[in-house]
């Protein structure tokens, strides 16, 4: 197995330059002969092994024809590929597909979710996620139907997750859309609840003070990979990578499966939510 990036930037770089590379048609071989390079090279590029500086892989791109926003971004990241933890800033929103959340999403053995004042992106039925975006003080109205398929595109990673919900027992109350789209979602998580792969967890409102009133979270765990830690916010997200810090945000999971009701229980909660 050739090794590969061991950060988020550099997997998310390794990926990106492994796709302009696909685009091209032709073989890493013939490429490396247009370059005059060993193929090795641009297997080394590939796999997180160095060997190659920002100008050559400039050189690499140009040749693969990549799109300049691609390659400023791929250009971008390569300067910080063996660097732990990475603020990104969006502007004024977040971006339309949260590209190194949704790609690591996909690279994921296990997530555990806990999202303080809405369902989870990978569980939102269309006209929830539509009524949560149309609401977005910063969103343009015209990008709001791209980004409800965006959205819809990204739940796809839960074929292949496990995947372990927290969800605070306000959330299922919060009549988002109206009622009838409420009752939809409600359908939709209980649908989502009978799969062996997904786990729902709520947090009643009983539960008092407890371990996850800090704020949102996605820890997502991997079998080749340390694990990682994501934090969105309006306009930027964070992602931890530091051993100790991810190992503080599993210390919350436990503490919120001592809050939270069982799964049988939740979708019990769930059920009886649905008129």
């Amino acid at each position: 197995m050739p090794k590969r990036f061991s950060t988020v930037r550099g997997r998310e770089f390794g990926e990106g330059l492994r796709a302009a590379i696909a685009a091209t048609g032709m073989t890493s071989r013939q490429i490396a002969e247009l370059i005059g390079w060993q193929e090795a090279k641009i297997s080394d590029l590939v796999n997180g092994k160095g060997g190659a500086t920002e100008l050559e892989l400039a050189l690499l791109l140009g040749v693969c024809r990549t799109p300049a926003q691609e390659r400023d971004h791929l250009l971008s990241l390569f300067t910080g590929t063996g660097v732990k933890g990475w603020w990104q800033e969006h502007g004024a929103c977040a971006p339309i597909s949260p590209r190194t959340l949704v790609e690591h999403e996909r690279l994921a053995k296990k997530l555990f979710s806990w999202q303080t004042m809405l369902l989870h992106g990978t569980l939102q039925v269309p006209d929830y996620t539509r009524a949560v975006i149309t609401a977005c003080a910063n969103v343009p109205d015209d990008e709001i139907e791209v980004r409800v398929e965006a959205r819809v595109l990204r739940q796809e990673s839960l074929r292949g997750l496990k995947a372990v919900f927290f969800v605070p027992e306000p959330v299922l109350l919060t009549q988002v859309g109206g009622p009838e789209v409420m009752q939809e979602q409600l359908r939709h998580l209980d649908e989502l609840a009978a799969r062996p792969s997904v786990v729902f967890r709520v947090v009643p409102l009983g539960a008092g003070a407890h371990a996850g009133m800090a704020g949102s979270f996605d820890l997502l765990t991997f079998d080749k990979y340390e694990d990682a830690v994501f934090l969105e916010s309006e306009n930027s997200s964070l992602i931890i990578e530091a051993p100790e810090a991810v190992k503080a945000y599993g210390r919350i999971v436990e503490g919120l499966e001592a809050a939270a009701l069982d799964a049988e229980q939740s979708r019990e909660l769930i059920k009886k939510l649905l008129t």
